[in-house]
């Protein structure tokens, strides 16, 4: 594992990055997720094989810094790492990015221009949390309720209801980092992430989860010009119920949009 320096927040966010001579894929993960956790098995698919993988958990995540005054929001996310390829000399560059991810790497993709080849989105949010989703309702606690009490009864209501996995890797959240990114997700962007998203200009993919269907994006989006590809015998946590289908469907995008 590498460790990189973020000078805003004074802490570091920590990344593996396995070589390949091919166009780096940087994968940004979601909420209560970690690149170190989700990606590993998808990393290692022949489907991406010879492509450098950059596998980051953002700040207040997995193995990176929990820096306690750090702004968590979708921007502060994408500035650090607009920093982080900067630094890391990357003139070309694939991104990824699942749910609350996904509109880090929206922003992302507008900060660092035509240095951005693709854009794949994997059940990204392109419009404020609507309710049901978690960062929905997490953004209605308090941040003092959240950070007190609220955190934990949510690990505990999704280890017991049989979503442990993801309870596991939440567990290693700073809670301000889970409750910062829930209420940029339920406020929106500053731009809309959709309009950002549709106006963008490198090539353009998003996968959905055969379980997560029939979403009215999988015809909004295709009517957009943005390629779609869906993973079977998978949902939301694509990464993790299929991660050999989530290779190949990333790999689909990349030749097909």
């Amino acid at each position: 594992m590498n460790e990189y320096y973020v000078k805003k927040a004074e802490a570091y966010m920590r990344y593996e990055d396995f070589p390949g001579e091919k166009t780096p894929i940087l994968f940004i993960h979601g909420l209560g997720c970690a690149g170190s956790f989700d990606y590993p098995q998808v990393a290692v698919q022949k489907e991406l094989s010879g492509h450098r993988i950059i596998l980051v958990d953002l700040l207040g995540a997995g193995y990176s810094d929990k820096p306690t005054l750090f702004n968590y929001s979708v921007t502060a996310h994408a500035e650090y790492l607009r920093d982080f390829i900067d630094d890391l000399g990357l003139t070309a560059l694939i991104l990824f990015g699942h749910s609350l991810g996904g509109p880090v790497a929206i922003e992302l993709a507008g900060m660092c221009g035509n240095k951005v080849k693709h854009l794949v989105l994997s059940e990204a949010n392109l419009d404020p949390s609507e309710e049901g989703a978690v960062s929905y309702r997490i953004a209605q606690f308090s941040e003092t309720y959240f950070i007190e009490k609220g955190f934990q009864e949510l690990i505990h209501e999704y280890r017991e209801g049989g979503n442990r996995m993801w309870a596991a890797v939440l567990s290693n959240w700073l809670p301000a980092a889970a409750y910062g990114l829930s209420k940029s997700g339920a406020r929106g962007g500053k731009n809309s992430w959709r309009t950002m998203l549709y106006e963008l200009p490198m090539k353009k993919g998003f996968i959905f989860g055969e379980w997560s269907l029939p979403d009215k994006d999988h015809e909004i989006l295709n009517k957009q010009g943005i390629h779609i590809e869906t993973v079977i015998n998978a949902g939301h946590s694509m990464a993790w119920e299929n991660p050999t289908g989530l290779a190949a469907a990333i790999m689909r995008c990349l030749e097909f949009c």
